[in-house]
């Protein structure tokens, strides 16, 4: 299976975040919706896309928050005021860089991130149709403890 199984994921997050993370499966995270997702962009050694990451607007601003120590009310206001801020942004980052090994451990490709595209960003043409591909994918809802809920959708691309 070249997607994660949910307790790998749940594992990354509950280790990285140093909370407890619910992980179950969840709806496909929607490009276009209204508080655009973060888009990770992931790459194989001859980087080729090898694999897209999207994480909905909630859980990006919960696990920036949860990952820098940020009061909840940080991730909350993130969310009204619709907009990501740089440190925020830079823990999310990070916790889809470490997401790579997780990748790793499920395909014979290595595989690194490449880019995140932020919230809003305009994601690369060649990406994009990758955001709503059918599969190899697994959807994901998450609810960070004392944060609050969100989703991820992480789709293979590899041996497309």
């Amino acid at each position: 299976m070249p997607v994660p199984s949910n307790k790998a994921v749940k594992d990354l997050f509950d280790g990285l975040l140093g909370r407890d993370v619910a992980v179950a499966n969840g709806p496909a995270v929607d490009p276009a919706a209204p508080l655009r997702p973060s888009t990770a962009v992931y790459v194989d050694d001859r980087n080729e896309l090898s694999a897209v990451v999207l994480m909905d607007f909630p859980l990006t601003a919960y696990v920036g928050a949860a990952l820098g120590l940020v009061p909840a009310g940080g991730a909350k206001a993130a969310i009204e005021d619709r907009e990501i801020s740089p440190a925020l942004h830079e823990n999310a980052y990070e916790l889809l860089n470490v997401l790579a090994g997780v990748l790793n451990e499920c395909s014979d490709e290595h595989q690194r991130l490449h880019t995140v595209h932020r919230p809003g960003e305009v994601v690369p043409a060649d990406v994009a149709p990758w955001t709503i591909a059918p599969g190899p994918r697994t959807d994901l809802a998450l609810e960070v403890k004392g944060y609050g809920r969100g989703h991820l959708s992480i789709i293979s691309a590899l041996g497309a």
